[in-house]
């Protein structure tokens, strides 16, 4: 981020009184959220040119990832001015695998715009946004972009894959008026006007063509009759055969879009600008105002700072991106206090955000989107309330599993010590982002939503803070473990002048039942070996359990020390310990040793009629399938749960959403260690000892 002055329609230019509203623009990769960011600057005057995606031009995307990709990766802060009121854009990515990035901002939106493209066939890719939506109650409306293209029918055909999908009732506003093949323009069916696009101009009022006439009054009507479910009045005039009135149609539009009773559905296309002016109208009538999302996230009594990001990496150093809110009007200053996990912290400089570009601010405004300085301790999803303030709930964000994972190394290894400081911003930044040092592999992990994810965070790695890594998938932790018993004696003896080396021990294995662990016990009598070396030697077991005949730590054994001897002047620990050591190798290498892999039970979410196929993908894994049914929560939705080796995860996701639309996604968590047998123990094996080579 760059500071380049006091940006286009900053906070001094808003209307007396009047508070800047949040709008989220979500929606599948590809619907072209940013083009419809870039369309709403422009048609508002923020930005004297729109800019192309393709091109590299707009103001959101304009990380380098993002450029390349032609696609967001992280979400876009905006603002604009309409007509006295500001609003600030918070564009949020729609691949899968950055899509977490907005989350949090979600909570504290007023408004949500869900982007979709009108090709009924990919309405479904819709379904987990308006499912979320639902769940949070934030009030939502359906822009359908890229009109202009839509075949004949479309736009009925989208929108009854789409209302099963929404717990309220979409509400259509607009019919396209068509041309040959090609959408012109649109009918209204609150205000029963028609208009004609007119690319980056205002749409141009027409009459409504006469062969459109019976389908405007049809749409029309069940317009009014969704409305009138939430108002009386209207379906007493309704009931009457009297034409309502006007202002009380719009009226009732905007009380129940803002109270989110109804999901208004509008068309344009970001590209022309066709529709974009209708859209900002609507949002300025009908979005309601800052207040009703201090109540939804439980701020009273004064002003709070709800943080949807971290930004690292910039000129400005670490930032806290949030929303000011409040149930009256106030805000915050430089300087002012907020309460971070119950301590005091005091707030750096305040800055507007355009993109990339940045404007220092002296105050924030309720309902502002702020970055602001020097909260070191605030995190993602945090509420920090200010003077007087308090905040009765805790936000939580549910992230999507991360299926995705990496073992990374340094080029360099005088490069470990920024790896990790590195890392860490990046998952402070980044939640649905993790890094951790596996214990049992002794590997660097890195775990993202997908591989697309884990390739971009690469890139900012080297990009931001110069660290080259080389990158392999991560080890499996396999075990192994004995089908029976042995005895074995171990006597380690060194003589080479002085003092010599001398250790006897005998031991006995067997093997315990599965994920008993391991048992030490002795029955040494007599004093064949003193007490003071027993510890010795089960370290020395211990040691040799490090690495089994296999070349992977033992698990399941039981080890009892029956028997041995000592010198009274060459014994020691060390000699004990070496003793026990190599009586344990031997004795595991007699003992019919087997490997172990890990099994994961694995929970897959799959749209209806996908079921059966992801059952067979699982079962092409070497998975046990454990049942298949109704999603327990979500409507339409199949669960499939299985057992399947941790080794089988492996490209799992991307195999799940190619069947899908994209759609599926599973969760997997460790459930027991197995036998491995036949080709595949011996792959293991084999990988395991040149890998040792």
């Amino acid at each position: 981020m760059t500071s380049k002055g006091t940006l286009h329609g900053n906070s001094s230019a808003r209307a007396p009184g009047s508070q800047a509203r949040a709008i989220a623009l979500v929606g599948p990769a590809g619907t072209g959220k940013t083009s419809l960011a870039e369309a709403l600057l422009f048609a508002s005057g923020a930005i004297n040119r729109q800019g192309s995606v393709e091109a590299g031009t707009t103001v959101g995307d304009a990380s380098p990832e993002a450029r390349a990709r032609r696609g967001s990766t992280e979400i876009n802060l905006m603002h604009l001015d309409y007509l006295g009121d500001r609003f600030a854009l918070i564009d949020m990515p729609g691949g899968a695998g950055f899509a977490a990035d907005g989350l949090a901002a979600l909570q504290s939106a007023d408004m949500v715009l869900v982007v979709i493209d009108p090709a009924p066939e990919r309405a479904a890719l819709a379904e987990p946004i308006l499912r979320r939506l639902d769940e949070l109650g934030v009030p939502h409306a359906v822009f359908v972009n890229k009109i202009e293209n839509a075949r004949a029918g479309a736009v009925r055909e989208l929108i009854g894959e789409l209302q099963p999908m929404s717990r309220e009732p979409l509400a259509l506003r607009q019919i396209p008026i068509r041309e040959g093949d090609h959408v012109t323009g649109y009918v209204d069916l609150a205000l029963e006007r028609a208009y004609r696009y007119r690319p980056g101009k205002e749409s141009e009022r027409v009459d409504i063509p006469g062969d459109m006439i019976a389908r405007e009054q049809e749409e029309r009507t069940h317009l009014l009759e969704t409305l009138a479910d939430f108002d009386d009045t209207l379906l007493e005039a309704l009931l009457m055969d009297e034409t309502p009135d006007t202002a009380q149609v719009m009226a009732d539009l905007a009380a129940d879009t803002a109270g989110n009773q109804v999901v208004p559905v509008v068309l344009g296309s970001a590209l022309t600008g066709g529709g974009v002016h209708r859209l900002l109208k609507l949002l300025r009538h009908e979005t309601p105002g800052p207040e009703a999302v201090a109540a939804r996230l439980g701020i009273e009594g004064g002003t709070a700072l709800h943080v949807f990001k971290i930004a690292n990496g910039g000129a400005m150093g670490r930032l806290a991106l949030g929303r000011v809110i409040g149930p009256q009007a106030g805000g915050i200053n430089e300087g002012d206090e907020l309460a971070v996990g119950g301590e005091a912290a005091r707030t750096g400089s305040l800055f507007f955000l355009q993109g990339d570009k940045t404007a220092k601010q002296s105050a924030a405004a309720a309902g502002d989107v702020v970055a602001v300085a020097k909260v070191d301790s605030a995190r993602c999803g945090m509420l920090l309330p200010g003077k007087g303030a308090s905040c009765t709930s805790a936000l939580l964000v549910e992230y999507p599993a991360r299926n995705a994972a990496i073992a990374i190394t340094t080029r360099d290894r005088k490069d470990d010590v920024k790896l990790s400081t590195a890392l860490h911003r990046l998952c402070e930044e980044d939640p649905a982002l993790q890094w951790s040092q596996d214990d049992a592999t002794h590997e660097t992990l890195l775990r993202g939503v997908n591989d697309d994810h884990l390739q971009v965070v690469l890139g900012r790695l080297q990009r931001r803070y110069g660290v080259a890594v080389d990158t392999r998938a991560p080890r499996i932790a396999y075990r192994e473990s004995i089908r029976k018993p042995a005895s074995q004696r171990g006597r380690h003896k060194k003589q080479s002048g002085g003092h010599g080396q001398y250790g006897d021990c005998v031991i006995e294995i067997r093997p315990l039942a599965a994920g008993e662990g391991f048992r030490f016990d002795d029955r040494i009598t007599g004093g064949a070996i003193p007490k003071q070396y027993i510890p010795a030697v089960e370290m020395g077991v211990r040691d040799a359990m490090m690495k089994g005949p296999l070349g992977f730590p033992v698990v399941d054994v039981a080890v009892t020390l029956v028997d041995g001897s000592f010198h009274s002047v060459d014994s020691s620990e060390l000699a004990f310990r070496v003793a026990g050591r190599m009586a344990m190798t031997e004795a595991l290498a007699a003992a019919a040793p087997y490997l172990l892999e890990p099994i994961c039970k694995v929970a897959v979410d799959a749209p209806a009629g996908t079921g059966s196929k992801v059952g067979s993908v699982l079962s092409s894994r070497r998975g046990q399938i454990l049942g298949l049914a109704p999603h327990p929560d979500w409507a339409r939705w199949d669960r499939v749960e299985a057992l399947l080796p941790e080794a089988a995860l492996h490209g799992l996701d991307a195999e799940l959403r190619s069947l899908s639309q994209g759609l599926a996604s599973f969760n997997a968590d460790f459930d027991h260690l197995q036998e491995l047998t036949g080709k595949h123990a011996d792959d293991v094996v084999k990988a395991r000892v040149t890998e040792v080579a």
